[in-house]
């Protein structure tokens, strides 16, 4: 059984056969609105990592069983989890093309579900999938995870699986949950910084990562 008691995350797979039939993009929309709060998830088989608990609930963690490789979602009332039923869809479309990779993408905090979605991969070893994946394109994500978590999360590396992570400057979504001694969720990974006149550069860490200020909230949720 689940914590979602109702389908609140979506995902749409696009691909356009004539142009360029060898990909397709899943995109994920989840619930709305998430909470971003300081709620954990610990994942003693993700290198005994944290990740936020929201999140991984709506992508289909399940209740007193975390992340088993099968579940059965026949008898389960039609309740269909995100993780298990999208797992399956790239799935079938590969399978008819040997030669075909999908990307996996999202904003804001549906990008937060565009990354996880290959770490519970990673723990299942799905490595045929794995294989297949062309990259993670998030934009606007929130932080989703600790430094173990991030360590995690380096073992995309060996299926050659890109991740880009778009942030523009004013955004406050990619700045929560803070990163600081007592909250300790962390972003990982170089990502693509854009300024308010959308020049866009690839740093190595988020400029101003715990900004936050009553007295400019307003005009840069405005510019956002």
């Amino acid at each position: 059984m689940g914590y979602r008691e109702r389908d609140s995350t979506q995902e749409f797979i696009l691909q356009d056969t004539q142009a360029n039939p060898n990909l397709f993009v899943v995109a994920f929309r989840g619930t709305s609105p998430f909470d971003a709060d300081l709620s954990w998830c610990k994942l003693e088989a993700m290198g005994n990592s944290r990740a936020h608990n929201d999140f991984m609930q709506a992508l289909g963690l399940q209740k007193n069983k975390g992340w088993p490789k099968k579940i059965d979602q026949v008898n389960n009332g039609g309740h269909q989890f995100a993780y298990y039923t999208l797992r399956e869809k790239p799935r079938e479309i590969l399978q008819e093309n040997e030669e075909a990779k999908f990307i996996l993408t999202g904003h804001s905090l549906d990008g937060a579900l565009a990354i996880l979605f290959p770490s519970v991969l990673m723990l299942h070893e799905e490595k045929w999938l794995l294989d297949r994946l062309g990259g993670v394109y998030t934009f606007g994500q929130p932080r989703i995870g600790d430094e173990k978590f991030e360590e995690y999360m380096e073992n995309m590396r060996k299926f050659d699986a890109k991740y880009f992570r778009y942030v523009y400057c004013n955004d406050m979504v990619p700045r929560v949950p803070y990163d600081d001694k007592n909250t300790l969720f962390k972003h990982f990974g170089p990502y693509l910084f854009f300024n308010s006149f959308y020049v866009g550069k690839v740093l190595p860490e988020e400029t101003n990562k715990n900004y936050f200020s009553l007295l400019w909230v307003i005009p840069k949720v405005v510019k956002a």
